[in-house]
């Protein structure tokens, strides 16, 4: 049976990564604290599903006006969370364009973590 839509073989999903459905992510984090502190009682996966979206696709008016009354917080709350999100992922992808970075990341976060 053919596949309907876009397939992950497509251009479109270009290094396609189905650990991107469950990775953790600063949108991802603050998608469930939100949930939490809204004491919902929706699975973290009713919210969590934007995380890959809000980096691969962005998010539109519509999933940003959703996430807001999902997780009882306002729009711009969700637009100020995504930004951020997308701060660390181009940081991260920084990273990942010049390796020496990473072992240097790596001791700075040591460093870190003991103080």
């Amino acid at each position: 049976m053919p596949m309907i839509g876009p397939d992950h073989d497509d251009p479109e999903y270009d290094n396609y990564d189905p650990s991107w459905q469950h990775q953790d992510t600063p949108f991802r984090r603050w998608l469930v604290a939100q949930l939490a502190a809204a004491d919902s009682t929706l699975p973290p996966d009713c919210v969590t599903m934007y995380a890959p979206a809000n980096r691969y696709n962005g998010l539109d008016e519509e999933a940003v006006e959703t996430i807001a009354l999902l997780t009882g917080t306002d729009p711009h709350d969700v637009r100020a969370a995504h930004a951020a999100d997308i701060t660390d992922w181009i940081r991260e992808q920084q990273l990942r364009d010049h390796p020496d970075l990473v072992a240097v990341d790596a001791v700075l976060d040591r460093i870190w973590r003991r103080s």
